[in-house]
């Protein structure tokens, strides 16, 4: 692809929530031109969400990725088989033929993030979707950045740079509210984003409610809004080497757990893992070079107000849900994997030093063809 050619690329993220696979389709160049197309959201089906979440703590005890054990092997395949009838689903919703997509960028469900011990593990089979799709694919984003000294992530501050350019506002601050948070600083132009994981976002709060309501998440945000802080509880959660780090840096979705909480009321404990949330975000200030006039947040943690109150509280400027930009809250990183897909068919960097760690810029991702059919 030469380097200004414009295309459509489909994007896959299926996050840390572990609640179903973001689509999208963009046009985009891998540079400056994003326009965003068709999307939609494919929830997992309860018994596949069950099996990816009783595997992490498995995948995390691993000395090294590969090679997968029989059971990951199956589950693999359970995942890739649901991310192929995503794309269908939504080529077929958008009217839009595969032979009209150059590239399918397929993130994977982690499974286990170990920037400490040097790998990361996504599953999902990249020449089985390009096989069951017909479409090239692009997946295995974040070995080449470790490979090169980096964190493996956040991997989506380029998509928000690129997204960012009809912004006015800076120091920016765009804010991505998934199982784990993490920022993308956008300063004046020419410089460097910053970028890093700034601690839980939904995780624990999802998790807390689970226990609680048998609800997968605090619906509205209501739990916690019933019920009070508890500044004790509070403060045992932030006392976390994590937060003191340097960025970069980054996070597993078991790095942390609910014990600080654990005695509290269902009302109180909701509240409490809420206000972390936010506190989190704002102790990440320390570690930027200025701090934000303006928030743009994305991810499901957006649809929380009791959490985006507290990031209200916390960070004293506006703080406002991604569509206040005009930008797709729920499909924003599905659209950063279609981009980054892009780049690294075109070659250029998925990563930098200021946002992952990398000892330079890296480009990233394995190259799946589509087979050819036959004549």
């Amino acid at each position: 692809m030469q380097h200004h050619e414009t295309g459509l690329a489909l994007g896959l993220m299926s996050g840390t929530s572990m609640d179903g696979i973001d689509a999208a389709i963009v046009e985009t160049d891998g540079l400056n031109r994003v326009v965003p197309l068709a999307s939609l959201a494919l929830p997992y089906a309860r018994g596949l969400r069950d099996a990816i979440a009783s595997a992490l703590p498995r995948a995390r005890a691993l000395d090294a990725p590969s090679p997968l054990a029989p059971d990951l092997i199956e589950l693999e395949t359970r995942i890739t088989d649901a991310h192929a009838a995503a794309v269908h689903a939504l080529l077929a919703e958008a009217g839009i033929a595969a032979g009209r997509i150059r590239v399918i960028g397929f993130h994977g469900q982690t499974v286990a993030h170990r920037p400490e011990m040097g790998w990361t593990l996504q599953l999902g089979d990249g020449a089985a979707l390009a096989a069951a799709t017909g479409i090239d694919v692009v997946n295995d984003f974040r070995s080449a950045d470790m490979a090169a000294g980096g964190e493996g992530a956040p991997l989506a501050p380029l998509y928000h740079l690129a997204l960012a350019a009809s912004v006015a506002d800076r120091p920016l601050g765009v804010l991505n509210l998934g199982g784990v948070a993490n920022l993308t600083w956008i300063g004046p132009e020419g410089s460097d984003p910053v970028a890093f994981d700034t601690g839980p976002a939904n995780a624990l709060i999802d998790d807390w409610a689970l226990r609680h309501l048998g609800e997968p998440f605090d619906r509205n945000g209501a739990l916690a809004r019933a019920g009070r802080v508890d500044e004790a509880a509070l403060a045992a959660l932030m006392d976390n080497a994590y937060f003191a780090r340097r960025p970069p840096k980054s996070l597993d979705r078991l790095d942390f757990d609910t014990g600080p909480v654990a005695g509290l009321s269902p009302a109180d404990g909701a509240a409490t893992l809420t206000a972390f949330t936010a506190q989190t975000v704002a102790r990440a200030l320390d570690h930027l070079p200025q701090r934000p006039v303006r928030w743009i947040v994305c991810g499901g943690g957006r649809r929380n107000p009791a959490l985006m109150a507290a990031l209200r509280i916390r960070l004293g400027v506006p703080v406002e849900p991604a569509e206040a930009a005009g930008w797709r809250g729920d499909v924003l990183e599905a659209e950063a994997f279609a981009y980054l897909a892009v780049r690294s068919l075109k070659g250029l960097p998925l990563s930098l030093p200021s946002t992952t760690g990398a000892r330079h810029a890296v480009s990233g991702g394995r190259l799946h063809r589509a087979p050819q059919p036959a004549d």
